[in-house]
């Protein structure tokens, strides 16, 4: 355990998160950068005195859960968390589990594609992040709760009508198939999860297919580079689809984009002035 390089470390990412970026009052009278040591404590769930040690040197090895806890107040990324592991004395364990957030400048990305939809989805397929377009062409996801923004989900448990499931692409049940391998993968990365476990856990308990395919043990997904959409307002759209991963965050940008000229760019065109403004949740 290297006490000095720990308490530096804890201090300065202290001293850069601002009280406004976890629900704290400003106040008038702070004169420290970033949190006090108090509020960092509360945040991680462990006593100011304890957490006061840590910062002057003194204090005993953090076990995992305070790690854990300090982390998470501090909002470390994915490599400092490992780093604060190391300072500690305490090899890094598994991943807690997937990241939920999207960085800023991908979501400026997605503002800057006017004419291309697009969402970024995490490991359990959750989507995190999307434009107007995508919200036009598939769903407005800040109308549903965050569970329904799940495309495993939905794609093995979603409702059905009149035949059609997941927003009505073409190859519903390859993404299907992609889907349940990648969980598959997704499941070995973040073993401890409660997350994941319970999504996998509620898929093989409510689909058949999903039980029939998790059995299988397959981990290669299947790679999808055009489908179609069959949108209500607009009928068919056939759209290019390129995943862009985000490896630092185990998260993919999915962009859908029509061939320049196409029955298929004039409908995209067409829903990006429609918008959701008069559209019924797709099911």
């Amino acid at each position: 355990m290297d006490r000095r390089e720990l308490a530096a470390f804890l201090r300065s990412r202290r001293e850069r998160i601002g009280p406004a970026a976890v629900g704290l009052p400003v106040g008038p009278r702070r004169r420290t950068p970033g949190l006090r040591r108090e509020e960092a404590a509360q945040l991680a769930f462990i006593s100011t005195e304890y957490y006061t040690r840590l910062e002057q040197a003194r204090g005993p090895r953090p076990s995992r859960e305070v790690l854990a806890g300090l982390a998470r107040a501090l909002r470390l990324s994915d490599a400092e968390r490992d780093h604060l592991h190391h300072l500690a004395g305490t090899p890094p364990g598994p991943l807690p589990g997937p990241s939920r957030e999207v960085r800023q400048s991908i979501l400026d990305l997605l503002q800057r594609l006017p004419q291309a939809a697009a969402i970024v989805t995490s490991a359990t397929y959750e989507v995190l992040a999307w434009n107007d377009l995508a919200a036009a062409l598939m769903e407005d996801f800040s109308a549903l709760p965050r569970r329904d923004r799940n495309l495993v989900r939905r794609a093995f448990l979603g409702p059905r009508k009149e035949g059609r499931r997941l927003y009505g692409v073409s190859d519903a049940d390859a993404f299907a198939r992609t889907c349940a391998r990648n969980l598959r993968a997704t499941a070995a990365r973040y073993p401890d999860d409660p997350g994941v476990t319970e999504l996998v856990d509620e898929l093989r308990t409510g689909s058949d297919d999903f039980a029939r395919l998790w059995d299988s043990h397959d981990v290669c997904a299947e790679t999808t580079l055009c489908k179609t959409f069959q949108h209500p307002l607009v009928g068919s759209v056939t759209v290019a689809c390129d995943v862009l991963d985000i490896s630092d965050r185990d998260q993919q940008v999915v962009i859908y984009t029509a061939t320049p000229g196409s029955p298929s760019e004039e409908a995209l065109r067409l829903l990006s002035v429609i918008g959701t403004q008069r559209m019924d949740v797709i099911t």
